[in-house]
């Protein structure tokens, strides 16, 4: 039987050969989603500038998936992937 991590890794692999460029919102639901999976909760005690747009939309977006889980990350991330690839 395939193990989660094993398809977590294999859409990684995948996800950096999309058939198109998502936009930025799916990009940063990506990244999330990778960080709560690969790291667990973000540390919220150091929140980036507020001039630093980027970081701070990466740091927002992952810390709305407080408290998930790394297993429903992942397969969250696998079914994101999955759907962007076409193979859903």
């Amino acid at each position: 039987m395939i193990q989660l991590k094993d398809v977590f890794e294999a859409a990684v692999k995948d996800s950096k050969e999309l058939p198109s460029r998502p936009d930025n919102e799916i990009l940063l639901q990506i990244y999330s989603l990778y960080k709560q999976a690969t790291e667990g909760d973000i540390n919220a005690d150091n929140p980036p500038g507020m001039f630093d747009f980027v970081a701070k939309a990466k740091y927002d977006t992952w810390l709305k998936l407080k408290s998930v889980s790394a297993e429903d990350a992942m397969r969250q991330y696998i079914n994101l992937i999955a759907e962007l690839s076409g193979n859903k």
